[in-house]
């Protein structure tokens, strides 16, 4: 009976580590104030030059590489006033991301309380991007598979690619 209570115990216990999806990853840090865009859709759409791509990572994640076309806007330096500076139309269509789609959320909701009304976050940020096949460029535009994964803890959902840390 002993035997059975540890192994219960222990059961219970790794039940709790087993690895999450994207999906409840989003669930857990996410309040879903912003509407997502999936990697598939965008890839759909992103020819459209009316598109505002903006990258929220860091300045470092986003020399390693980021999707064709975006804008560098950062996280911890995110600067509103530059931002409206580039993005003049606040009904301009705007599609924030970071590595999975925490981070981008926090600085749609900064835009949205600024008057921006046409902005999603790329559901799993450039990690699904990625994962999905769908192309990435580098600081010099040369096509790459790197994705800095801004920590082992949040890069463990990258699951194609070359992962960079530093």
């Amino acid at each position: 009976m002993k035997i059975l209570c540890y192994i219960a115990l222990f059961l219970g216990a790794t039940t709790g580590l087993a690895q999450q999806t994207i999906e409840e990853v989003l669930l857990k840090y996410n309040k879903q104030s912003i509407p997502y865009i999936y990697p598939e859709m965008l890839a759909d759409i992103q020819k459209d030059s009316t598109i505002v791509l903006l990258d929220t990572r860091e300045i470092k994640e986003y020399q390693v590489s980021h999707i064709k076309g975006a804008l560098y806007a950062g996280y911890e330096n995110f600067n509103l006033q530059k931002v409206s500076k580039t993005i003049k139309n606040k009904e301009a269509q705007i599609i924030v991301y970071c590595s999975l789609g925490v981070r981008s959320e926090d600085i749609a909701e900064i835009l949205q309380k600024a008057g921006y009304t046409n902005i999603q976050n790329l559901h799993g940020g450039i990690f699904d991007w990625k994962n999905n096949n769908l192309p990435l460029v580098n600081a010099k535009q040369k096509q790459t598979d790197s994705v800095h994964v801004y920590s082992k803890k949040w890069g463990k959902w990258l699951t194609n690619g070359v992962k960079v840390t530093n």
